[in-house]
């Protein structure tokens, strides 16, 4: 439908007008008065027909275009898209499903290697000191907790970083949403991720009213030049981008692609925020917030390594950005609830985060080698110290049909499929992540079920 007339009663809704308009927007669209795929008059001629001025009518349409209501496309103009409001995501994190007996290789678990034992000593040592568990807590409070951080990091090359850097949050996925709030701004903001990437960032991007965008890559990484068109073609504010771990494909980027990429991020005045959750061992390369730490949010949490439960994580902020971070944490849950960042503390202060992190290490290093020993013939990438492996299946393999396949046999695995963005594309492959919660025997014998059916593809390549 084009050139809907269409003039609405505004008295029957009190407020402000163009409050009173949204609401009148929402009622037709429920009603079916506007159907969907309507096309809504212009500003300018609704303006005019009710006597309002086109500032009124644009501010009501962009309320119900941020509801998922109207869809807005420069040069066709505005159509209604849903009868009902879509406040708030529409689509799931992946998150741990029962895996029903089956051997579940989707998401990394981590073994238990003394995690129960620490806490529960950490919070027995808590429970003998006198504190205050009536106020609220703060970021002040917090302090000895980002200097057992900056501690923690050491391990990594991010130039110079103090407890003024550091903001807290409540794990990695928190951590980058908060990151869009400090940098985003406008209706439609876009943020730029590897076109194959993990499914947080867009989910974070789509709670802030943001457009993502897919930047390609190749076996380093993303692409420096597809990162500049992207960026003169779409104007983006934000790059999320995973350099030392690229999740899914475990590829780790040079240090002179890393420059690269960061030369272009100051030629347009990107923000980068570097996801380092996944990295368990020690770097030896520059992050990109040592190349550029005016511009680089550095992401890390406790959940690959340490405790998933603890919803533990940490911003190293841009220089002079600690406190903005600090601010916008404060504004959304106040602070970290005083006993997790008590048992970090303790954690980090005991040795024992330390103790746990190389037990895990130790443990993940015969994961690694049994997947190289029995998969490493094929297109296998892998690192060390990293809890997952992207393999490229062979011919006559494709994604979804291995999947199926491989999860009839009893292991569960996830297709690249599930990391591309809707009309991304994705190669025929699977990311295997490694379960620390079962015995090496049943790791093992899944494995050898994978090595099985790859040998036996369902398609002949030779035709």
């Amino acid at each position: 439908m084009t050139d809907t007339i269409w003039k609405p009663d505004l008295a029957q809704f009190p407020g402000p007008k163009y409050l009173a308009l949204s609401r009148a927007l929402r009622e037709a669209i429920r009603t079916g008065t506007l159907p969907e795929g309507a096309q809504l008059p212009t500003v300018r001629d609704l303006a005019w027909a009710l006597g309002v001025t086109a500032g009124t009518v644009s501010r009501a349409y962009t309320l119900a275009t941020q509801e998922g209501l109207l869809a807005a496309t420069v040069g066709r103009g505005t159509f209604v898209a849903a009868r009902s409001p879509r406040l708030g995501p529409t689509q799931p994190l992946m998150i741990e499903r029962e895996p029903g007996g089956k051997l579940d290789l989707r998401a990394p678990r981590l073994p238990e290697v003394g995690q129960g034992a620490a806490i529960a000593a950490a919070m027995r040592a808590l429970a003998a000191q006198p504190a205050d568990w009536v106020d609220y807590p703060t970021q002040r409070a917090e302090r000895p907790l980002r200097e057992a951080v900056c501690d923690w990091l050491g391990d990594r090359i991010l130039g110079p970083v103090t407890a003024d850097d550091i903001a807290l949050t409540a794990g990695g996925q928190n951590a980058i949403s908060l990151i869009l709030l400090c940098c985003l701004r406008g209706d439609r903001p876009v943020v730029l991720t590897e076109e194959l990437s993990y499914p947080g960032f867009r989910y974070a991007a789509r709670l802030a009213r943001a457009d993502v965008v897919g930047v390609e890559t190749d076996a380093e990484g993303l692409i420096p030049e597809a990162l500049e068109a992207a960026c003169r073609r779409h104007g983006a504010q934000v790059l999320c981008v995973t350099p030392e771990a690229q999740n899914p494909t475990g590829v780790r980027m040079s240090p002179e692609r890393r420059a690269r990429i960061i030369a272009v991020a100051r030629q347009f005045d990107l923000q980068v925020i570097e996801d380092d959750c996944y990295s368990l061992s020690e770097s030896d390369w520059p992050g990109l917030r040592a190349l550029a730490p005016e511009r680089v949010w550095h992401v890390g949490s406790l959940s690959k390594t340490i405790s998933a439960a603890l919803r533990f994580g940490y911003i190293v902020c841009p220089t002079g950005m600690g406190e903005t971070g600090r601010i916008t944490a404060q504004h959304t849950f106040f602070a970290l609830p005083k006993p997790v960042s008590d048992i970090c503390l303790h954690l980090f202060e005991s040795g024992a985060a330390a103790a746990i992190r190389a037990r895990v290490a130790e443990e993940l290093a015969d994961k690694v080698a049994c997947v190289v020993r029995h998969l490493g013939r094929y297109d296998l990438t892998w690192q060390d110290g990293l809890r997952f492996a992207f393999l490229r299946l062979p011919q006559g393999w494709r994604g979804s049909t291995f999947v199926r396949e491989a999860e009839a046999a009893g292991v569960l695995v996830r297709s690249a499929d599930e990391y591309a963005l809707s009309h991304g594309r994705a190669p025929n492959a699977v990311r295997l992540a490694f379960a620390g919660n079962v015995t090496p025997e049943a790791f093992e014998h899944g494995i050898a079920v994978l090595a099985g059916l790859l040998a036996r593809p369902p398609y002949d390549p030779t035709v």
